[in-house]
Formats: C-alpha cells, sequence, structure tokens
C-alpha cells in the first residue's frame, strides 16, 4: 500500500480489523520493521488522540518520531500553482514536500476543513499538495473531507462489542456551539457501507451530508424513530454541507440522553462536549465505548504503518 489517504484505500475492512486485533494482543511484534525508519508527523491544527496514538503506533513498530505544528513551527505554504508570493505565504508546496520527503520515510498529516470555502475543502490542498510533491508514502491524520483512522478505529470497537450478526447502528447528529467539518462523519458513513449493518444516519433537516458520500444510505429526521433498538449509537456534530460551515439549528433537544441510548452502546470519536453533545450520565456509564475507541487509535494506525512498512 502506498497511501492511506481513505477508507476506501482499504482493501479488506474484515481482514484489517482482524489484524488489528491481533496487533493489540501483541503491540511488539513486529518492532524490527520499523527500524531505522522514521515518520514525520505534520500538524495543521491541534490534536490529543491523534497525535499520540499515531506516534505510539510507530514506536511499537521501532520507528523514529518526528512531529512539526506547521500553526507554530513551520513557514505558510502555498499551494497554488503560478502564484506570486508576494503575500503572506514563505514557502511553496513543491519545496517542502520534497525536502520533508528527504527527512522521512513516511509523512502523515492534519490538516482540517476551513468550513468558508467548500470547493477549496473539496480539493484537499494540503493532503494533495504533500501526495503530488512528496517522494514518500502520505497517511491522512484528518483532513477536510476524511478521517479514515478514527473510522477504522470504531471498526475495530464496533467489532469487539457486536454480539449479534447484523447490528443496528445508528450515526447522530448532536448540537455544539461551533461550526465542525463532515470529516469524521463522511468515514464513519464509509466505513459503515463496508460492513453487514443496519444503518441509519439521524440529524434536523438541513444537516444533510454530502450525497456523493451517504449515498443510499437510510436517513431520518425523526431522531426518536432512528434510534428505536440500536445496538450502537454514534453522536457526533457537523455543520451545515449545502449552506456550507454554517450552525443553522442548534436545538438542544437533540442532545444524547440516557434514556435515548436506551440498552444501546455509545460511540463519540472525541473530544465531547459535555451536557452539550451528550450528558454526562451517558459518558459515565458502562455502556460507553469512548476510552475504547480512543485506545483502538492506535493499533487503527499501527496497522496502516505496518502495511505501508511492509512495502518499502
Amino acid at each position: 500500500m502506498q497511501n492511506y489517504l481513505s477508507i476506501s484505500d482499504i482493501d479488506s475492512l474484515p481482514e484489517w480489523v482482524e489484524e488489528a486485533k491481533a496487533i493489540k494482543k501483541d503491540p511488539l511484534k513486529s518492532k524490527s520493521l520499523g527500524k531505522d525508519k522514521t515518520i514525520g508527523l505534520l500538524f495543521f491544527n491541534n490534536s490529543l488522540r491523534t497525535r499520540l496514538s499515531t506516534q505510539k503506533a510507530a514506536i511499537n513498530l521501532g520507528m523514529e518520531v518526528i512531529v512539526m505544528n506547521f500553526g507554530s513551527e513551520g513557514w505558510a505554504l502555498e499551494y497554488a500553482d503560478g502564484t506570486i508570493m508576494d503575500q503572506g505565504t514563505s514557502e511553496h508546496i513543491k519545496e517542502a514536500a520534497q525536502v520533508v520527503s528527504q527527512y522521512c520515510d513516511i509523512v502523515a498529516i492534519r490538516a482540517f476543513a476551513t468550513l468558508a470555502d467548500k470547493e477549496k475543502d473539496e480539493a484537499e490542498v494540503v493532503l494533495n499538495g504533500f501526495k503530488k510533491y512528496a517522494s514518500v508514502p502520505i497517511v491522512n491524520m484528518e483532513s477536510s473531507v476524511e478521517h479514515p483512522l478514527q473510522a477504522l478505529a470504531d471498526a475495530i470497537t464496533l467489532t469487539e462489542n457486536t454480539i449479534k450478526t447484523k447490528p443496528k447502528v445508528v450515526l447522530s447528529w448532536a448540537p455544539h456551539p461551533k461550526a465542525l467539518p463532515h470529516a469524521v462523519a463522511n468515514s464513519f458513513v464509509q466505513m459503515m457501507q463496508l460492513q453487514d449493518a443496519d444503518f441509519v444516519i439521524t440529524h434536523p433537516q438541513g444537516y444533510e451530508l454530502d450525497p456523493k458520500i451517504t449515498k443510499n444510505a437510510q436517513i431520518e429526521y425523526n431522531q426518536e424513530k432512528a434510534l428505536e433498538n440500536a445496538n450502537f449509537i454514534y453522536v457526533k456534530n457537523w455543520s451545515c454541507y449545502s449552506d456550507y460551515g454554517k450552525v443553522n439549528n442548534q436545538d438542544s433537544n437533540w442532545m444524547m440522553t440516557k434514556e435515548k441510548l436506551g440498552n444501546a452502546k455509545f460511540m463519540h470519536c472525541l473530544p465531547v462536549r459535555r451536557n452539550v453533545v451528550v450528558e454526562d450520565a451517558v459518558l459515565d456509564s458502562n455502556q460507553s465505548l469512548i476510552i475504547e475507541q480512543a485506545n483502538n487509535r492506535t493499533y487503527a494506525a499501527q496497522v496502516v504503518l505496518k502495511k505501508i512498512l511492509e512495502e518499502l
């Protein structure tokens, strides 16, 4: 595998999940695989789980890790061709990607959507700029449109906790005071399309995700109806897609409560705003899988890095 940019880069999700579960049992088994190899983690946005889990995964594989926070440490990059760089940007992606490639065997990148320009966000200028000009494999640690490491961790978590053949899984929108990207929801939807499950997306009208991603997924605007008989409820906020980046609904009635959860398992990618997105009684219950999900971020990243290293 050359790059891991999207869930679509997974050739067999069940096989990857099983391999990740095996890695989880013996994380240091392939420690020699990354010997004398270096991964560069480039962050254009803040991170907790993504940074630490990817770094831990690389260490488990014997790799050296370089971390750079572009917001505070790097030059402002230019991505457009033919630009006269007489304004705020100091370095072009053409040089930056080639230079970084000389220092690293793998480059992992985290760059959120701006939520200001849909066309620019969907062009994935940061991720695709590095893909185009770098000479080493690229890993997506969350981009404008996708978060495939989170979705892979979610797939592992679902598999570990599923007790029936075809579980009902619900992705529910929740209120949030800020406009948030669509990446986590997008990748979760794409991952669920590869699962044998009864999958439902629920959100207020006007919060439809990109129809090219949701495709024929079942969408239910009545949250209570959507949650009926759910085995897993994944809660996430996202801003409007059609009215791009806007927050047109902050209805607190969409917050996840213990009553709504019923007997289902609760999932969220974190960080989460308590008593806004979900109440304490859910997060602190034994039905919550959020800490398991966070733990599985390491093994999701490790199976990705392992597959890339095996091809180097």
